[in-house]
This record gives C-alpha cells, structure tokens and sequence, in this order.
C-alpha cells in the first residue's frame, strides 16, 4: 500500500471493505463454507491497490492492482483483486463460496469508509459515475448482481445484511502495525467486545 502510494481515504476504505469482508468469512466458515480466511483479509485489504494510480486515467484499476500482485507471484490474491469490480462467470471453483466473492460483496457494501446498504452505495455510484445512459446500465446491472449475491449468502447465514452495519461502531483509532485498524476491547475477528 505504501510502496504504491495509497491515499489516505483509500486505505481507510480498504480497512472498512476488510472488516466486511472478514465478518462474512468468519460466519460462512462457522456455516460450514470452505474458504480461505487469511486470502479473504487480504485480497479485501489491497483490493483497491491500483486504485491511486489509475485515478485520472483510462487504466482498470482492478486489473491494475492484479497485475502488479500477480508479477509478485501472489496469484491467488490477484485473482481475488482482479474480481472485486466484476465477477468471472467463467471460473471453475465449484465452492458454494469463493473469496473473490465475499470481497466483491464486502466492497459493494462499503461507501468511502462507512458500511452502508446496497441500496446505498448503489445510489452514490450513480451520481458519482452514472454520467451516461451506458454507465448508468452497466451500473444497475452490478446493482442487479450484487443484489443476488447477497441473497446467495445470507441465506446461508443466520444474519441479515443490516447486520453488518454494526461494523461502524468499532473505530479503528491507529494505523500502526502497517495501519492494521485496532480498538481497545474489540475482538478483530469479529468486531465483538472482548
């Protein structure tokens, strides 16, 4: 993150899109699921890698970020990288479950550093990039998806989506650690008084 020059509101998104993402994995594994917890953190944790440096450009800042991951030799996180945006249709896992996934769903979930509703996020994605009849399509078509992804797992969950909203009372008060977010009392597994 630092090496590529993540801005400040970018890292704070992507520590939000993290807690989301690891709330979920813990509770499809406590379900039976089979996933990676620690490629989960991660691929959430650097999704938006490649975010500063395609801003102002034509670049796909997920390919970006996937590129840069995979020339690292970090294949498994990459392809959860290169996923946040759009899933591939075309994968061969046949898990109930991918990471890519839950960390797809978790940034849909997260608008700047606030979890939020879909409805929510989808809503700000519009003003802030539906400038044209084709944006606003390709738009609802993810809106469309992500809504479905979301009843895929909560259905498998004794959650609700409002649930993850009380991820926004943990306050991540230090960036030490390479800006891992901490708060006193909580447990960061599952954002729980300990």
């Amino acid at each position: 993150m630092h090496i590529h020059g993540m801005l400040p509101n970018i890292r704070e998104h992507s520590f939000a899109v993290m807690q989301v993402a690891r709330c979920l994995g813990d509770a499809l594994t406590d379900a039976g699921f089979d996933l990676s917890l620690p490629l989960v953190e991660i691929g959430a944790l650097l999704h938006d890698l490649g975010k500063t440096a395609c801003l102002g450009t034509l670049k796909n800042h997920a390919e970006w970020g996937a590129v840069v991951l995979d020339d690292l030799g970090y294949h498994h996180v990459a392809q959860v990288v290169r996923e946040h945006v759009y899933l591939d249709g075309d994968r061969l896992d046949l898990r109930p479950f991918r990471e890519a996934e839950v960390v797809n769903y978790a940034d849909k979930r997260v608008l700047h550093d606030e979890v939020v509703t879909l409805q929510t996020r989808f809503a700000d994605l519009k003003v802030r990039y539906g400038r044209t009849p084709e944006a606003l399509a390709r738009i609802h078509a993810t809106e469309t998806r992500s809504q479905a992804l979301e009843d895929k797992i909560f259905a498998s969950l004794g959650l609700t989506p409002s649930d993850l909203l009380h991820l926004n009372h943990y306050r991540r008060e230090s960036w030490e650690n390479c800006g891992w977010p901490s708060s006193p009392g909580a447990n960061p597994r599952s954002g729980k008084s300990r």
